[in-house]
């Protein structure tokens, strides 16, 4: 991480703006956007080497160095904030104004001591990064949510839409999770895992359901792992965050009007053109409008094993969204013949939480088997996490398994050739702390 300069000392402050204004003067931007940031910190190194002996000579090397880091990340990086995207722990960035900066480390957000110089330094931020991606913020425009280069999520808004200060939340992506790191965190107990890997392997429509930094994506991108090598697979996002290891993979982003309120085309607009690229399954990032018709369509008429994802509080919960966003979309039907056609596209529903603490875990699955004489619709739970308490401010309890047989489910799985141990329903508890039998302890 980048040396932090002491901002308390006047002529280091002072040697760092004049450095500041020195680079900005003196080098191309324009051509220096095109160089290695190894040849940006080398260039403006040197140039802050020359130029400390006539600033100040009392100034130390770390006073010198710390200031030289600061410039460098304000000209070509993001200010204050650019040694936390540098840390690969720090998974989360808000910025609730020029003095209130929080990142989140292992699930649990801090208050840190970086801070902008004032609203204008941090809308200047803001604007630059926009400016990258090709997107424009201002007073005219206060909204932006656009995505780095290295994967991560930005969203901006400025005033007046904030009457405080502008804000900024960065979502990193590192480089993934992968499904034995998911157990060894205790967010699932690997015979459930397992059966998941397998139900993706053999077609099932999954729902991932969860609410905002529940883990909703990261899971999305370890069960699209079990998709076999040999598959189209064509994914439709907001902003995109899958990162699918599939060597047969088209990807797709929605897009924003421009400032002339057209060129936009939504998810709704690529999943129905998806359907003409011969895709074997279909990932929609999330499911959150009019899309909807089309994703159940999908899952419908010959795309079976594609998955979305879906904000709700639970796993009941989820359906009860997708009969709102069918409603909301003009699917202009009786509650049975919606029902009817969510029942025999979704086929399993996993949700997925985060508890206090930040923890992450998979908190229920449940398979829903269709619909009863009085049009509601049959869900069994087989599995879920049962919290029993909070210690020192992290959730603990025990993962359930009830001990239904997913009958519908398992038949389908051995036709394609996938045999699912009969040990993995039988009901019992795992430790959530080790994830181990309770009755093999």
């Amino acid at each position: 991480m980048a040396a932090t300069p002491d901002t308390t000392d006047p002529r280091a402050a002072r040697f760092r703006d004049e450095l500041h204004r020195t680079v900005v003067e003196s080098l191309d931007l324009s051509r220096i956007d095109r160089w290695s940031p190894e040849r940006v910190r080398t260039e403006v190194k040197a140039l802050a080497e020359k130029m400390a002996p006539r600033v100040d000579r009392s100034l130390s090397k770390s006073s010198v160095d710390g200031a030289t880091n600061e410039v460098i990340d304000e000209v070509f990086g993001l200010g204050p904030i650019e040694p936390y995207l540098q840390d690969p722990k720090v998974t989360e960035i808000l910025v609730n104004g020029p003095d209130q900066v929080y990142v989140e480390r292992f699930g649990r957000l801090q208050k840190v001591d970086a801070r902008f110089v004032d609203a204008g330094h941090l809308t200047r931020v803001i604007q630059r990064i926009a400016s990258r991606v090709g997107r424009r913020i201002d007073e005219s425009s206060p909204m932006v949510d656009a995505r780095l280069p290295d994967g991560s999520r930005v969203n901006a808004v400025l005033p007046p839409l904030t009457p405080d200060a502008p804000t900024l939340a960065i979502r990193r992506f590192g480089a993934g999770m992968t499904a034995d790191e998911l157990v060894k965190l205790n967010s699932v107990p690997g015979p459930v895992l397992k059966f998941l890997q397998q139900c993706v392997a053999g077609k099932v429509n999954i729902v991932v359901s969860g609410g905002t930094g529940a883990g909703k994506t990261t899971l999305l991108n370890i069960l699209s792992a079990s998709i076999p090598a040999n598959e189209r697979v064509v994914t439709i996002e907001d902003t995109a965050e899958l990162k699918l290891q599939q060597p047969h993979v088209v990807r797709m982003e929605s897009r924003n009007v421009n400032l002339e309120g057209k060129g936009g085309v939504g998810t709704r607009e690529l999943l129905r053109n998806s359907l003409r690229m011969r895709p074997d399954r279909i990932i929609v990032g999330e499911c959150r409008g009019p899309e909807v018709i089309d994703m159940l369509q999908a899952m419908n008429t010959g795309h079976e094993g594609s998955l979305t994802t879906v904000h709700a509080n639970d796993t009941r919960d989820a359906l009860k969204r997708l009969e709102m966003m069918l409603g909301l979309a003009g699917f202009e039907v009786p509650v049975h013949v919606m029902r009817a056609y969510i029942a025999s596209a979704v086929q399993l529903i996993v949700h997925v939480s985060r508890l206090a603490g930040g923890e992450r875990k998979i908190t229920r699955i449940s398979e829903l088997r269709g619909l009863s004489r009085r049009h509601r619709y049959i869900v069994r739970d087989l599995f879920s996490f049962e919290q029993r308490g909070v210690d020192e401010g992290r959730a603990y309890g025990a993962f359930q398994v009830f001990g239904h047989k997913p009958e519908k489910l398992l038949a389908q799985l051995e036709s394609a050739g996938i045999l699912v141990p009969n040990d993995t329903f039988r009901a019992r508890e795992f430790d959530s702390n080790s994830n181990i039998f309770l009755e093999d302890k």
